[in-house]
């Protein structure tokens, strides 16, 4: 059997992305190149979300809708603290306050139910985060964000290729953010996209994200010249990269089809473990997932530990997931408890994480899933 190691992640590269690489050196090498403009009509065609904007970060297109909603000192945001620490930077660094939402039990996704009690008279925005690409309840999100006059901005790094109602996530709201990171289903290396609803705003986004300038208006032709017309800075990617993109984005379905093999496998395989209060991921019946991740979540904290190590004593690499920003060392300084939201604090001991790319192939994929089910009867 082959006992080579397991990685948690591997980029799925194939030649297509040496091809568009080189390629893409013989073009513009800055951004908004055609490799730019390719990137975004594969991206729309394979996902039906119209509209993106390529950015050099899914941080960076957070940080560019914290602009385009106005955040300013004193407004409130209402987050998950379940979630990478760029959905509480983007707006932390415009002044906001940060309010931390708990978690629902069945898809680790904000509590849509508790955002009313949440919600004062300065609060600005929600930001929803598509964890493990499930989308969060939009349209109650959307209801209330509606009635209170708030901005709603998908946190939808995890989510591109998923659905809610058979509406594209990223594309649900106001804002959405993706991820085109190493370790999200397609990627260009460091990466992510923007799509903005109001056309108003996409064009001030155009701005902000060009330094300031109206630089795309006179690419286009629209203006003989182009020059400083508000804040701004630089969010716009290499085209050597957005070549990168295009290449796996030309992949779309070949790699989605792949993650879901393993997704699929991983989860007839681990049913019986339900009975020994393991839980499986939670696909609502509206939601459509991407196979980002597969998880499992460990009846206590210290079975999690122990699987984590029987693994990486078998070659396997397994990892948990987020430390609640609420809990964290930047959380509390800001004011917030440890023991605030109990349900993600709890969640976040036991979840762990499987390996899930690609080119993964059987005899691997058997690998984790024997030494998983073995683990669990052990009770490591």
């Amino acid at each position: 059997m082959n006992s080579l190691p397991i990685p948690f992640n591997r980029p799925s590269i194939g030649r297509s992305e040496y091809e568009y690489i080189k390629k893409s050196l013989d073009g513009k090498l800055c951004g908004d190149g055609s490799f730019t403009k390719e990137a975004t009509i594969l991206f729309e065609k394979a996902t039906k979300a119209a509209g993106m904007l390529l950015t050099t970060s899914c941080t960076h297109a957070l940080e560019l809708a914290a602009l385009l909603c106005g955040i300013s000192s004193g407004d409130e945001v209402i987050l998950p603290s379940y979630t990478f620490s760029s959905t509480a930077n983007a707006f932390l660094l415009r002044g906001a306050k940060l309010v931390f939402c708990d978690i629902k039990t069945k898809t680790m996704n904000m509590d849509e139910n508790l955002l009313p009690s949440l919600i004062t008279n300065k609060t600005k925005a929600i930001v929803p985060v598509h964890y493990a690409g499930v989308a969060c309840e939009m349209d109650a999100i959307n209801e209330i964000a509606k009635k209170y006059g708030l901005f709603v901005v998908e946190d939808a790094a995890q989510a591109v290729g998923s659905y809610y109602k058979d509406k594209p996530c990223g594309a649900l709201s106001d804002i959405g953010c993706y991820s085109f990171h190493e370790t999200k289903n397609y990627c260009m290396g460091e990466g992510g996209g923007i799509i903005i609803s109001d056309r108003k705003m996409r064009e001030r986004a155009e701005m902000i994200r060009e330094k300031g300038t109206d630089r795309i208006s006179f690419l286009r032709g629209e203006v003989d010249k182009y020059t400083w017309r508000e804040i701004g800075s630089s969010y716009l990617p290499s085209d050597i990269l957005a070549g990168l993109l295009c290449a796996q984005l030309t992949r779309f379905d070949e790699i989605m089809k792949k993650r879901l093999r393993i997704w699929n496998a991983y989860h007839a395989a681990f049913e019986p473990l339900e009975k020994k209060e393991w839980q499986r991921p939670f696909i609502p019946e509206k939601c459509k997932h991407n196979a980002h991740m597969y998880y499992l979540l460990s009846p206590s904290p210290g079975e999690r530990t122990g699987l984590i190590e029987w693994l990486k004593k078998r070659g396997i690499t397994a990892v948990s997931h987020y430390e609640p920003l609420h809990a964290s060392p930047m959380g509390i300084s800001l004011g917030y408890g440890i023991k605030d939201l109990p349900l993600t604090l709890d969640y976040a001991s036991r979840l762990i994480r499987l390996p899930i790319w690609p080119e993964m192939d059987d005899e691997s994929l058997q690998r984790v899933i024997e030494n998983v089910l073995t683990g669990v009867a052990r009770n490591i």
